[in-house]
């Protein structure tokens, strides 16, 4: 590739930044979106404060099972160590919800482009199928990564509303702010995963969120182990090359769906 070539591209690239950008913040869609992010965890342990723990018996084995709701505000936004695999409350119901949110807002995005046919001319008068799929990625991730900020900042007002203690044990703030920085690099992989499953379904919405959310329940659980609360350096680092190896090959995997496939 020659330097003409880049510059090109950069050019490209920059255009269709400015369109997306222009297209998404006008859009309510995004709006709503961070409005659920900040309000879901107010929600949560505003409820879950006044449920405390529950205690239920199955009816054919008689046996208790007992749920606990957060014992401290982190807990909204994750574990410490990698207990990753357990399934209760607080690993159900914590920051991680982004990461669907963020895959289902991709979906949306990227099928209005091919129900409106504005992707189709796109293609014939203004941009290249690269410079599409790198531009969604980069806007998308920027929105994604306001989405994740605005649920921590909820989790924060939630917890104060439900009296919870802010206490750290087995962390710090320097394990939080890792822990965070890996999230938002872990988003690069579910970005890219959604982008490349809007490609393929393109007009059919609910394919590519069916799709999306299947693949999504296969590495929900991984998160957690990857970007605990006690999280250092070396998570985020490991986070930030596997974002930006998935979005590289995935991004050529779009580009050739978008080549060999029809736009409409």
């Amino acid at each position: 590739m020659t330097k003409s070539d880049i510059k090109g591209f950069s050019n490209r690239l920059k255009s269709m930044l400015k369109v997306d950008a222009r297209r998404m913040f006008k859009s309510p869609l995004v709006y709503i979106m961070f409005g659920i992010c900040l309000l879901v965890p107010v929600l949560i342990l505003v409820m879950t404060s006044f449920m405390g723990t529950t205690t239920t018996v199955d009816p054919a084995t008689g046996a208790e099972q007992t749920m606990e709701g957060f014992k401290n505000v982190w807990q909204i936004i994750g574990s410490v160590g990698n207990g990753g695999m357990a399934m209760d409350l607080t690993t159900m119901c914590n920051i991680n919800l982004v990461f669907f949110a963020v895959a289902i807002f991709v979906c949306i995005f990227v099928s209005e482009d091919f129900r409106s046919g504005y992707a189709k001319n796109l293609f014939t008068v203004r941009s290249k199928r690269m410079e599409y799929v790198a531009s969604k990625i980069i806007i998308c991730f920027a929105a994604s990564v306001i989405m994740l900020l605005l649920f921590f900042v909820g989790g924060m007002i939630g917890g104060a509303i439900a009296g919870l203690p802010f206490t750290m044990e087995g962390f710090n703030a320097g394990g939080i702010v890792c822990s965070m920085l890996a999230k938002m690099f872990v988003l690069l992989i579910f970005i890219s995963i959604a982008l490349t499953f809007a490609c393929f379904s393109k007009q059919k919405l609910w394919l590519s969120i069916l799709l999306v959310l299947g693949c999504g329940m296969l590495l929900f659980m991984t998160i957690p182990m990857m970007t605990p609360l006690n999280a250092g350096i070396l998570h985020v680092v490991m986070c930030l090359a596997g974002g930006v190896l998935f979005s590289i090959g995935l991004a050529f995997v779009s580009k050739l769906i978008l080549n060999k496939t029809s736009l409409v």
